[in-house]
C-alpha cells in the first residue's frame, strides 16, 4: 500500500484519542474519585469535608480534618447500549471501473455486519488518598486517581467499523497537595498533578480482497499506540461564614500532552501493510471549575448543591503529524463548554449509619453534526444512593449505587476516502453509517476510610 493509505488510517486512529469515554462522563472526564461523594451525586464535591477524598474534591478542605486518614476504593461501571435503525452502505466513485475517478460517490450496496451495542466493557475505576494534619492550620495530602479515560470495543463485525471500532485511553494522576486554614472561616489549598496518558486506537479499512463486498474477513486492521507525561495544578478555597454553612470552589488546570507513538496496519493474515514509528498528536485535557454548597439543616440532615463547568472548547480540530506524514488535519470536532449540576443530601440515621441520595444533570459537549460511533453520547441524568457505616470511630465503610440514563441520540457519518483495488493510490471508495443510540450505565462503588 502507498503513503495515502498510511495517512488515512493513522489520522483516523489517532484522532479518536480525544473523544474516548463518552459512556462514562460528559466529554471523556471521569468523576469516580469518591464513593462517599457518589452517594449524593457529588453535589458537595468542593464543600463537604467527609474523608481523605477531599484531596481531590477541594484541597482547602484538608485543613478541616481533625486527624490523619487514608481512603481507598473504586467504582465498577457497567454500560449498556441499544443501537437501532441502522443504515450502513458502501459507496464508490462511478468512474472507478474505467480508471477515471470523478471525485463523487454513489451507493454501491450495504455493508455486512452487526450492531450488538456492547462496546464498553465493564471497568473498575480505583483511587487512593491520604490526608495528614501537620498543625492546627496546615495539612498535607496525596492522591492517585483517574481523571480522564475509558475503553470502547465494538465487535469484530460491527457495521460502523470503518469509522472506529476500538479506543482505549487512560489518564492516571498523582497529586501532592497542601492546605492552610487562614482563620475559622477561610481555608485555601493548592496541589500539583503529575499525569500520564496512554492510548490504543483502532479502525478497520477495506482491503484488496473485499474492496467490493466490504465483508469484515478481508479488512485491514489499523491501529496506533501512544503515551505522554505532563504536569498540571489545582487550587481550592473554602468559606464557612457559620459552622452550618460551607461554600467551596475548586479550579483544576488544563494539561497539555503530545502523544508520541507507533502506527501499524496489518492484513487478515497478520502481515504488516504499512507502519510509522513517529506518530504524534497534541492533546489538551480541559480545565474545570467546581462550586458547591453544603448546608447542615439539623443535627442529622445535611443538604448539598454543586455546579461544574468544563472548558471543552479546546477541542475544535485534531491535527496529526509524523515522520512520513508532514501534516494532517482530521475532521472538525467543535466541542462546546459544558455544565453539570447536582443536588443531594445525607441523613445520619444512627451514630454509625449515614444514608445518602443525589441527582446529577450532565450536559454533553458534543453536537449533532460531529457525533460519531466513537462518541454516541448526549445529555444525561444520574440518580445515586449510598450509605456510610462507621463500626468504630476510626473506620468508615462507604457504598454507593448510581444509575445513568442518557437521552436517545442519532448519528450520521460518511467517508469518501477508502481505498479500493481499482486504482491503487486513489480514494475512490467510501462508506456511510447512521444509527440511533440509547445509553445507560450502572455504577457500583465501595471505599474504606481509616483514621489514625
Amino acid at each position: 500500500m502507498n503513503n495515502k493509505f498510511n495517512k488515512l488510517t493513522l489520522a483516523a486512529a489517532v484522532s479518536a484519542a480525544v473523544f474516548a469515554s463518552q459512556a462514562h462522563a460528559g466529554g471523556y472526564q471521569v468523576n469516580e474519585q469518591s464513593v462517599s461523594g457518589q452517594g449524593y451525586g457529588h453535589a458537595g464535591r468542593s464543600s463537604n469535608v467527609h474523608d481523605a477524598t477531599i484531596v481531590y474534591g477541594n484541597p482547602a478542605g484538608m485543613s478541616f480534618l481533625d486527624r490523619a486518614q487514608v481512603t481507598v476504593g473504586g467504582t465498577y461501571l457497567n454500560v449498556n447500549t441499544d443501537i437501532d435503525n441502522v443504515q450502513a452502505t458502501r459507496t464508490i466513485d462511478p468512474g472507478a471501473a474505467v480508471g477515471a475517478p470523478t471525485g463523487s460517490q454513489v451507493p454501491f450496496g450495504g455493508i455486512p455486519g452487526t450492531n450488538n451495542g456492547d462496546m464498553v466493557p465493564g471497568t473498575l475505576v480505583p483511587f487512593a488518598f491520604y490526608a495528614q494534619p501537620v498543625t492546627d492550620r496546615l495539612a498535607f495530602g496525596f492522591g492517585v486517581y483517574a481523571p480522564f479515560g475509558s475503553k470502547t470495543e465494538y465487535e469484530n463485525d460491527f457495521q460502523g467499523r470503518y469509522f472506529g471500532d476500538y479506543t482505549e485511553v487512560k489518564v492516571i494522576s498523582a497529586q501532592p497537595t497542601v492546605s492552610y486554614r487562614l482563620n475559622d472561616q477561610w481555608a485555601v489549598g493548592a496541589g500539583v498533578t503529575y499525569n500520564k496518558v496512554d492510548g490504543e486506537l483502532r479502525r478497520q479499512v477495506p482491503g484488496p480482497t473485499n474492496s467490493l463486498t466490504y465483508d469484515s474477513a478481508g479488512d485491514i486492521d489499523s491501529r496506533v499506540e501512544g503515551d505522554d507525561e505532563a504536569w498540571g495544578y489545582n487550587l481550592g478555597v473554602i468559606y464557612q461564614p457559620v459552622p452550618e454553612t460551607t461554600f467551596g470552589l475548586t479550579y483544576r488546570s488544563k494539561v497539555d500532552y503530545t502523544l508520541d507513538g507507533t502506527f501499524v496496519a496489518r492484513d487478515p493474515a497478520g502481515n504488516v501493510v504499512s507502519a510509522d514509528n513517529s506518530a504524534s498528536l497534541k492533546l489538551t485535557t480541559p480545565e474545570t471549575v467546581n462550586f458547591s454548597l453544603t448546608q447542615q439543616m439539623t443535627d442529622r440532615l445535611k443538604l448539598m448543591f454543586g455546579a461544574s463547568w468544563v472548558r471543552w472548547s479546546h477541542f475544535d480540530e485534531i491535527r496529526v503529524t509524523g515522520g512520513q506524514i508532514p501534516n494532517i488535519t482530521d475532521e472538525q470536532q467543535n466541542y462546546s463548554n459544558a455544565w453539570a449540576f447536582a443536588t443531594g443530601g445525607e441523613y445520619q440515621l444512627t451514630p454509625a449509619l449515614a444514608l445518602r441520595a443525589g441527582v446529577t444533570l450532565d450536559y454533553t459537549p458534543t453536537n449533532d453534526q460531529d457525533r460519531s460511533v466513537r462518541i454516541p453520547s448526549d445529555d444525561r441524568r444520574i440518580f445515586s444512593i449510598g450509605a456510610g457505616w462507621s463500626p468504630t470511630p476510626d473506620m468508615t465503610l462507604d457504598f454507593a449505587y448510581s444509575y445513568l440514563t442518557e437521552r436517545s441520540t442519532s448519528l450520521e457519518q460518511e467517508r469518501n476516502d477508502l481505498l479500493t483495488q481499482y486504482a491503487p493510490g486513489q480514494y475512490i471508495g467510501g462508506a456511510t453509517y447512521s444509527a440511533d443510540y440509547k445509553n445507560e450505565a450502572h455504577g457500583f462503588g465501595a471505599q474504606l476510610t481509616y483514621r489514625f
